[in-house]
């Protein structure tokens, strides 16, 4: 969900459920409770899907690699222990 759905999410829940009746609140009001929540949403350290799924993306194939290097670095201490017995 990118950064604007979301806060258009929040506001209109904060709409339905904190104020039914600011639906109706003039424009002016409804911009300042936008720039006010954006102003919260900007200062929280959030990422989108995208960015994370992504680096879960990256997280996954580091942790594929160190696998395959764990399995090689196993294969070579088997080497070294028979060859020096």
């Amino acid at each position: 969900m990118k950064p604007n759905e979301l806060l258009d999410q929040f506001l209109h829940q904060f709409n339905n459920v904190l104020a039914p009746g600011a639906e109706t609140l003039s424009k002016e009001v409804q911009q300042k409770m936008r720039a006010a929540a954006q102003a919260t949403f900007d200062k929280l350290d959030l990422v989108t899907r995208d960015e994370f799924d992504a680096q879960r993306a990256v997280l996954h194939r580091t942790r594929e690699q160190l696998e395959n290097i764990e399995v090689q670095l196993a294969e070579i201490e088997s080497r070294l222990d028979i060859k020096y017995k």
